[in-house]
């Protein structure tokens, strides 16, 4: 056995018996991708596949760190243990993760049975760090029932969360503007639980109105996500959230969908692995001096741009 798969076995028998550093240390790991995440992941895989995936996404600023810590709590109270990626815009400086959200996540941060990792998007156009498929499944295998992951919710994020959770909770705000856009976005079509935080400002019953009135155009889901108003600063709906995640829960396990949503994600996971794995391989291959060469006859007009790719795909 490799000095590092020891010493990976050593970090899996620490995590397991409450060690945080050591399931840090591990998530780690899988971040950095390479071959200790291969051996990571070869060992937790076979123990994983019982959490309750939930991901949270919205618009900037529409309080999701402060709601998620509140729904924290809210399962504590059900004595459930609770993992939680925050997956945060890169440092252009670092590539770390730079919002902070274990400090607006005050009032769970020091609960032991709560694990909060914020992870970087480390430029990944989606909002999401490829690595969030693998760090979720370590904290499955290692005894967190129920994951949240919170994504940073710009751009392509809303859509992209669907892919990696059971459940997909949307966070909008009062006056979340047109509709029409917001239907473009597919935020319809992708969220399980519609969320209104911040519901003790003005226009948060014309926002109800707007989203039961565009999910009343897409009759014939076997699920019709629910409209559940929160204030998360003061915890006002957050109860009623939490059931929320349950029912469609149960929803996922008497229609057979959370196999049908899993089989979806893994093939995802799959194809985002071989992807990363081809595009070492083509790195390796369009690099050194023979590269060089070769783009320098394309330059001076001796050999055409697709008669070097065919040649380099065809050097194996």
């Amino acid at each position: 056995m490799s000095e590092t798969a020891t010493e990976i076995d050593d970090l899996i028998s620490r995590a397991k018996s409450g060690d945080r550093r050591a399931l840090a240390r591990l998530i780690t790991y899988v971040e950095i991708a390479g071959p200790a995440a291969r051996i990571v992941t070869s060992a937790l895989h076979p123990l994983s596949g019982n959490a309750s995936l939930v991901g949270v996404t919205g618009a900037p600023g529409a309080g999701k760190s402060t709601l998620v810590d509140k729904l924290v709590g809210a399962i504590r109270d059900d004595d459930i243990r609770v993992g939680v990626l925050a997956i945060d815009p890169s440092s252009p400086f670092t590539g770390g993760a730079i919002l902070g959200d274990r400090v607006r996540m005050q009032d769970t941060a020091m609960d032991e049975d709560v694990f909060i990792r914020s992870m970087a998007t480390r430029g990944h156009l989606g909002g999401l760090s490829l690595a969030t498929p693998h760090a979720a499944r370590v904290l499955d295998a290692l005894g967190y029932p129920l994951i949240l992951i919170e994504t940073v919710g710009v751009g392509q994020a809303e859509v992209e969360i669907a892919g990696q959770a059971d459940t997909t909770v949307v966070v909008l705000n009062p006056g979340w503007g047109d509709g029409i856009q917001a239907a473009k976005a597919g935020l319809m079509e992708i969220a399980d639980i519609f969320v209104v935080n911040k519901a003790d400002r003005p226009g948060v019953h014309e926002t109800v109105g707007d989203i039961r009135g565009m999910l009343e155009l897409a009759r014939g889901r076997a699920w019709v996500p629910p409209v559940v108003e929160t204030i998360a600063t003061d915890g006002s709906g957050v109860g009623e959230l939490w059931q929320a995640i349950r029912d469609h829960r149960d929803h996922l396990l008497a229609t057979g969908s959370l196999r049908t949503r899993r089989m979806i994600r893994t093939a995802e996971e799959i194809r985002a692995l071989v992807i990363e794995e081809l595009g070492r391989d083509v790195r390796r291959r369009c690099s050194g001096t023979e590269f060089d060469a070769q783009v320098a006859e394309v330059v001076d007009r001796s050999r055409n741009p697709y008669h070097v790719a065919s040649a380099l795909i065809d050097a194996g």
